[in-house]
């Protein structure tokens, strides 16, 4: 063994041998010697020790590195050594020791770079598969990037409306309450409490984003938010609306493109909070001095009332936006017991049979319901003129043939869609502005007027229902002895979008089913036209009547109809085709009065709804119209005091009432006592 070699005498446990001299010791290189000789290592009085020392304490590590130790071992250099080993041990090791546990060592490594884990020279060490080492300014570039998308991000989950009009360049330069307090909570938390949090409020805020995104389509539809314990079932409806506009193919590629989105933005979130987090951990101090600056803003700004145009700078937004779920989620568990008594209350339940509807006896009564007419087509001034010479026009012809009509407004319980909701409501006389509600009253003994006529015994209750295409078996509950779906029409055309039956084949096929025949009982019909159902194209278009046969004509009418495709990439187009199918709908009913209607005619037609928001250009006003229109002149004269407009159109002061109030007034009006 060398002279030179770093060596060590143990002590003589059984003998008490003295502490070994390791003059060696003190002027090895600090970056030679391991941490646990520094305490132990004593410079010898004498060099006469070491070659009786070194056979015993021959450590591996001391041979391996021989040729950096032998030049700065000499015995004659001891006394200049000893005072630069010190100082010189400190500064080699602190460095390493950051190197290897900065952000770019990998975890439980003690390889310098350059090296593999089995300590070969050459071999690039792991980090993106190699990538981040062989191109260091490439992989800071990338991880600057994904760090500054996941702030915004981030900032776009917390400040992002739930409502499209509502999105606009100053919504986000918010400062938003709920940010602040997530990023001073993960300062506070220890390392694991706070991973913990970090993922569980980034999945939470990626949830929280998913539902303003479904609020989005809503407000879209229905002008409302999404009800998170009634409105489930709608979803099922709206992918059956989608096969049925745009096809089976249109509706996997939509329904696919949404759950790839929903899990996108889930984990994204998720992934962005984790990452911000340990950036304000690797940095506390800026992180802490900024989350307090923050802090003291918003309560500036909030204090004062500072706005960017209309929007307040200090938002807690999506406070507010829980705030408001937790209490809608309160009143849906709550609603079953508050329409349960509502239901529980019916002014005609004890009338008898031959005290109802008396003055109706011996009329066809008609109960029509117009899909999607709603006030905008009367009052909006981009369609205004058009309507108006519609309605005009059909109030002329029908006073020609010795018809009268009065006009005026309900309240809706629904905007957009749901058009079931507004039936019911209409004929049940209760508020039904929910499926929960819906459930519970077809599941119910509570009367409708189409019940109230059939108990009389003095009239056939038939339902045309072209939009029915599968089983209803809801229909039994209204009390018609007959329904006529859209398979029950003889109709052999083709669908116009959602619509299956043009509204003009409808009507003729109600007469020729029912209406027609000789020597029949007077008829109560429910009747529901579809053909201005969303999204209004393509239409059709009125054609002789005498020219419907079977409806083979309408296969060449859709040709030269419009795509629904390209008539939604322009809210104009979309709102000039509602215009078209309404103006269609109230011709194929005026029409079909003027050609069969007789002396006992009664026409009671209504919209159901007002149309989505792209139409109404965001009125949200739920008013739609409703007509009455009879030959006789006493049927008119018993809803005198009703204060309705004169013909089809009811004046913007007619009388205006909820829709659920129509049917005790109408069997008022036209009982014993009206």
């Amino acid at each position: 063994m060398s002279p030179f070699t770093r060596s060590r005498q143990l002590s003589d446990t059984t003998g008490g041998g003295t502490e070994p001299d390791d003059d060696t010791a003190e002027k090895e290189p600090a970056g030679e010697r391991s941490e646990a000789e520094k305490p132990d290592a004593q410079p010898g009085p004498t060099p006469e020790a070491e070659p009786d020392t070194a056979p015993e304490a021959e450590p591996a590590a001391a041979v391996e590195a021989e040729p950096a130790t032998a030049p700065q071992a000499e015995p004659d250099t001891a006394p200049q050594a000893e005072p630069d080993t010190a100082p010189q041990a400190e500064p080699d090791t602190a460095p390493d020791a950051e190197r290897l546990t900065g952000p770019d060592a990998d975890a439980g490594s003690d390889t310098a770079p350059g090296t593999a884990s089995d300590g070969s020279p050459g071999t690039v060490k792991p980090g993106w598969f190699g990538w981040r080492r062989r191109y260091p300014r490439a992989a800071r570039g990338v991880s600057v990037g994904t760090t500054v998308l996941a702030g915004a991000l981030v900032l776009f989950a917390l400040l992002v409306p739930n409502q499209v009009d509502k999105i606009e360049f100053a919504s986000f330069v918010r400062i938003p309450a709920e940010g602040v307090l997530l990023a001073g909570l993960l300062l506070a938390l220890p390392p694991k409490a706070r991973r913990i949090t970090a993922v569980v409020m980034g999945a939470f805020l990626g949830l929280v984003t998913i539902l303003k995104f479904v609020d989005m389509g809503f407000y879209q539809i229905l002008a409302r938010p999404f009800d998170l314990v009634l409105d489930w079932i709608l979803i099922e409806n709206g992918t059956d609306f989608l096969r049925e506009t745009f096809g089976r193919t249109g509706q996997v590629l939509a329904v696919t493109g949404v759950i790839v989105l929903f899990v996108a933005v889930l984990v994204l979130t998720t992934l962005a909070v984790v990452r911000l987090t340990g950036l304000m951990v690797r940095h506390r101090p800026v992180a802490a001095r900024t989350t307090l600056i923050l802090g003291t803003a918003w309560m500036t700004c909030m204090t004062l009332g500072l706005q960017i145009g209309t929007v307040p700078i200090a938002t807690k937004g999506n406070a507010e936006f829980l705030g408001n779920r937790v209490e809608q989620v309160r009143a849906g568990l709550k609603d079953a017991r508050v329409f349960e008594k509502q239901a529980a209350v019916d002014a005609f339940a004890k009338t008898p049979p031959d005290q109802l509807l008396t003055g109706l006896r011996g009329k066809d009564v008609l109960f029509t319901f117009i899909e999607s007419y709603g006030r905008v087509a009367i009052d909006d001034p981009a369609m205004a003129q058009q309507t108006d010479a519609v309605l005009t026009e059909g109030t002329g012809r029908l006073k020609a043939a010795g018809f009268e009509s009065r006009s005026g407004w309900l309240q809706s319980p629904v905007t957009g869609a749901g058009s079931w909701l507004a039936h019911s409501t209409f004929l049940s006389g209760l508020w039904i502005k929910n499926q929960q509600r819906y459930r519970n009253l077809t599941t119910s003994d509570r009367m409708t007027l189409t019940k109230y006529f059939g108990k009389t015994g003095a009239w056939r209750t038939v339902g045309i229902v072209p939009g029915v295409r599968r089983a209803w078996p809801e229909g039994k509950y209204f009390g018609l002895d007959h329904i006529y779906d859209s398979e029950h029409l003889g109709y052999h055309g083709p669908y116009f979008s959602w619509t299956p039956v043009p509204d003009q084949f409808s009507m003729e096929a109600f007469q020729r089913l029912e209406h027609g025949k000789k020597d029949r009982e007077p008829i109560m019909a429910e009747i529901i036209l579809a053909s201005s159902h969303n999204p209004w194209s393509p239409i059709a278009r009125m054609i002789d009547w005498e020219d419907l046969g079977d409806g083979s004509v309408f296969h060449q009418i859709k040709k030269e109809g419009t795509n629904p495709t390209e008539v939604w990439k322009d809210p104009e187009k979309v709102r000039t085709e509602y215009r078209k199918a309404i103006e269609y709908s109230i011709r194929s009913l005026t029409e079909w009065v003027e050609r069969y209607g007789d002396d006992d005619t009664v026409l009671v037609f209504l919209g159901d709804h007002q149309p989505v928001p792209t139409v109404t250009a965001g009125d949200t006003g739920k008013d739609v119209p409703i007509t009455i229109v009879a030959k006789d002149k006493k049927v008119l004269d018993r809803v005198a005091d009703w204060n309705w407009t004169d013909g089809l159109k009811p004046a913007a002061n007619a009388p205006r009432w909820g829709m659920d109030k129509f049917r005790d007034r109408f069997m008022t009006a036209y009982g014993p006592q009206g």
